[in-house]
């Protein structure tokens, strides 16, 4: 985000709002392939566009799958997370997203300080590695005014 955020002539930064061992919630588990209610690591983070928030994002992990890594401390090093899942032996391989559109709660409008009206981009990311396996959970919340998506796709033969 910060290297998208600089070629753009912006600034970015995030604020670590919680590293914690916290209950599975309904999505994370189904995602996680664990029952509800399993314990995972979650690093709760608000990020930042020109000093202003623009994303509340907690990514979810198995305790396994980050047990000994610097995913649990407020730094992860350079590459971040990802890097650090690879580094522990999960290659990544796949990523899946999930977008919704709608209109924040009351809370999310105070935390990314929401013009009124302001609609919000749920998003849901799964990071999978070349085995199959669902390693990191990322569900995010962002700014409806400060989302821009661009994708390129190969047309299938």
């Amino acid at each position: 985000m910060t290297a998208e955020a600089e070629a753009q002539g912006h600034t970015a930064g995030q604020m670590m709002r919680e590293l914690a061992e916290v209950p599975a919630p309904k999505i994370v588990a189904e995602r996680l392939g664990i029952p509800e209610g399993t314990p995972v690591w979650v690093r709760r983070r608000t990020t930042h566009v020109d000093g202003r928030p623009n994303q509340l994002a907690d990514s979810y992990y198995e305790l396994l799958v980050v047990e000994g890594t610097l995913i649990r401390e407020e730094n992860t090093g350079p590459g971040g997370g990802y890097a650090r899942l690879e580094e522990a032996g999960h290659e990544l391989d796949e990523i899946s997203e999930e977008w919704r559109v709608r209109m924040p709660t009351g809370p999310e409008s105070v935390a990314l300080a929401l013009p009124a009206g302001t609609p919000v981009v749920d998003l849901t990311r799964t990071t999978f590695d070349v085995d199959g396996r669902a390693v990191e959970v990322m569900l995010a919340v962002i700014s409806g005014d400060m989302v821009q998506m661009a994708y390129r796709f190969k047309i299938p033969d």
